[in-house]
């Protein structure tokens, strides 16, 4: 390795040099012209060649000087690229950049952030909500290179857990049971007079190969499906709205529409959930691949996902 100056000698006499003044380089860097005259001559002392030349007034380059002047220039301009870097990196470090289905993002992260940032106060969640995290087929074709590609550090999908390079974990069964607004659960007698009701649907569900809905929900129960009037929506939160207003009974799931529940704008009709095969996973590019942000945010959803729900029988409306 090359033995280089003292930096602070090449730095003010790079200053010095593109100035062609002490006074002015001193002024730019905050200091005294006698700092800056001291630090020269003990450059000149370590390299033994004059810089300057000395004037009354004035100073001017020697040819060394001027030789190494726009490489040494150029030289500190990529010090300052290369720290910039360092400096965003160290700044970035602490971002994690999160994708889930638009429902999940609402209604199950966003309400419990307040936890993470008190377990990671200088972490900066940027959060995304996508259908793309919805898996149409068993066999996932969701892999790492679509994560890194997508600039996610952890994603939530609703699917089936199969990911060739990844490492899913659990997150959360799909449970889909029938909810609808107080007032409209107070006019329904009996699972049969469901099928007379608008049926809200979310489309998001029917994005899966084996979806799951109010057919395969009426069958669970041993009704006769018949003709049924089903409004469909174009994701969940547009379907929880219109469950909300009372302009139908939606399959939805209690952990999902959990606060809605909690605060009585919603009630369940029947507790006879139909039980998906898909659930919800966390994942990501796994331990030793992954920034160590990104592993403290996915443990923290894992952990969210262990705590006991709060107990929401005194909202159920049993038909």
């Amino acid at each position: 390795m090359l033995r280089l100056p003292p930096l602070i000698a090449l730095s003010y006499f790079e200053v010095a040099a593109r100035t062609k003044s002490f006074a002015a380089a001193a002024k730019e860097l905050n200091v005294t012209p006698a700092a800056i005259s001291h630090q020269i001559k003990s450059l000149e002392e370590y390299l033994g060649v004059d810089l300057f030349v000395r004037h009354h007034r004035r100073v001017s380059l020697t040819p060394a000087a001027r030789v190494a002047l726009p490489e040494l220039h150029e030289g500190f301009h990529a010090l300052g690229r290369a720290v910039d870097k360092i400096r965003a990196y160290g700044e970035e470090r602490l971002i994690v950049t999160v994708c889930a289905e638009p429902l999940f993002a609402t209604k199950w992260i966003v309400p419990r952030l307040h936890r993470f940032y008190a377990r990671c106060p200088d972490a900066e969640v940027r959060l995304q909500a996508s259908l793309h995290t919805v898996d149409r087929l068993r066999d996932s074709d969701f892999g790492l290179a679509d994560l890194k590609r997508a600039g996610i550090d952890v994603s939530v999908r609703l699917g089936y857990g199969n990911y060739a390079d990844l490492e899913p974990q659990r997150l959360m069964s799909l449970d889909l049971v029938p909810i609808c607004a107080p007032e409209l659960a107070a006019t329904v007698e009996g699972v049969d007079a469901l099928r007379g009701l608008p049926l809200l649907c979310d489309s998001t569900l029917t994005r899966i190969n084996e979806p799951y809905g109010w057919k395969e929900w009426f069958k669970q129960q041993g009704c006769d499906i018949g003709t049924l009037r089903e409004l469909r929506f174009g994701n969940g939160l547009l379907a929880l709205e219109a469950a909300i207003a009372g302009q139908g009974v939606l399959l939805g799931s209690r952990d999902l529409h959990q606060a809605e529940l909690s605060a009585g704008k919603l009630s369940v009709l029947a507790d006879c959930p139909l039980n998906c095969d898909q659930a919800y996973y966390v994942v990501s590019a796994g331990e030793g691949l992954e920034r160590p942000i990104a592993g403290q945010f996915r443990e923290w959803l894992l952990d969210e996902a262990n705590m006991p729900s709060p107990d929401l029988a005194g909202n159920a409306a049993q038909v």
